[in-house]
């Protein structure tokens, strides 16, 4: 016969309530009575009934991840630590991968089998957010939010890394500056393009339209945008990017064009990427704890679900960090940079289009 709930706590010595609390590690039960029923369980090789849990509990311990863009080496290196979290307090992690925030807005998010949900590709104009809400299903923010007051979220000072970047380019001398930003419909684009714009102004300098582009924060944004910027009536000698992968799309169409970095053109990223360490890019960028990040979004969203949260609203934003390797670089008075610029960039295979 299959081992019960009863059996353990009959072998532990406690009431069954008390196993189930125990189990799911309820703050209720002294350490000491979770070590001994924990033993109990062992010995019988007693698995909990997830089933019978979610009747008795109405809880299902399961949390969704929307994330919407998968192909974006961002994404991989904050869902492993979300997942080891969630896990440490207890919850599975369900990944749904959709192309959009619509295709997710659907039963399988509001049918309340989940006990929260993490937003980690939200756009400013997303309707998820105002759809879970009135569904009364707990969730937050990650990485991106919707700039509106009484968000859960867990996020990075865009503003400040935007503005640490500008502050270095121009101590380095550099005046003509460009900036390929992240989608306008972003927060994280939105607050860096800002942040870099307000200290530039600080500094007295301009940043025209003609040396500014917005796109997917995608390999093929960096890639397709810097042939117009270089080809230019005053070219950049700096481009600011809106994260590390098109900073790399930028990398590598200065290389095809003929551009030497850092001699000819200063390349910045934003995220610090484990690969923007990588010797063959060795790319100068804005660092932030990408672990914590998912984490502390993790954390939020367990409190959140406890109904141990202001009501208000909570934004927990880590610091951002200026690193510099080996892409940046003063700026060459009088520099020009060669004409051959590729016009039809391929794309790297592997990579998605936008």
């Amino acid at each position: 016969m299959a081992i019960t709930s009863h059996d353990v706590a009959r072998l532990a010595g406690v009431s069954q309530p008390t196993v189930s609390r125990a189990l799911r590690d309820d703050p209720r039960v002294s350490r000491a009575t979770r070590e001994k029923v924990r033993r109990a369980a062992a010995l019988l090789e007693y698995v909990p009934s997830e089933a019978g849990r979610t009747l008795s509990t109405r809880a299902t311990r399961r949390v969704g991840v929307i994330v919407t863009d998968l192909t974006n080496p961002f994404y991989p290196h904050v869902v492993a630590p979300l997942h080891d979290e969630l896990e440490r307090l207890g919850y599975r992690m369900m990944l749904v991968t959709e192309r959009s925030d619509e295709a997710v807005a659907g039963e399988r998010l509001l049918d309340q089998s989940l006990d929260g949900v993490v937003l980690a590709t939200a756009t400013t104009d997303s309707r998820l957010p105002a759809l879970l809400e009135r569904r009364g299903t707990p969730h937050v923010f990650l990485n991106r939010d919707t700039g509106r007051r009484g968000d859960f979220a867990s996020v990075v000072d865009n503003e400040g890394g935007g503005r640490l970047v500008a502050r270095e380019l121009v101590s380095l001398g550099h005046r003509r500056l460009a900036g390929v930003f992240g989608a306008a419909n972003t927060t994280t684009g939105r607050a860096r393009e800002l942040g870099f714009r307000l200290a530039l102004a600080d500094a007295g300098i301009g940043l025209p339209e003609d040396r500014v582009a917005r796109g997917p924060f995608a390999y093929e944004t960096g890639y397709e945008a810097l042939p117009a910027l270089l080809a230019a009536a005053e070219p950049p000698t700096a481009v600011f990017c809106g994260n590390d992968v098109v900073a790399i799309g930028v990398l590598n169409a200065a290389m095809a064009a003929g551009v030497k970095v850092p001699d000819d053109l200063t390349v910045v990223g934003f995220d610090d990427l484990p690969m923007a360490a990588w010797e063959v890019f060795r790319l100068t960028t804005v660092r932030h704890g990408l672990e914590e990040l998912a984490r502390q979004a993790a954390r939020l969203l367990v409190r959140r679900i406890g109904g141990e949260v202001d009501r208000a609203g909570e934004r927990l934003v880590l610091p951002t960090e200026f690193v510099p390797r080996a892409t940046h670089a003063p700026a060459r008075r009088g520099r020009r940079h060669p004409p051959s610029v590729p016009l039809s960039p391929p794309r790297p295979e592997g990579t998605s289009p936008r």
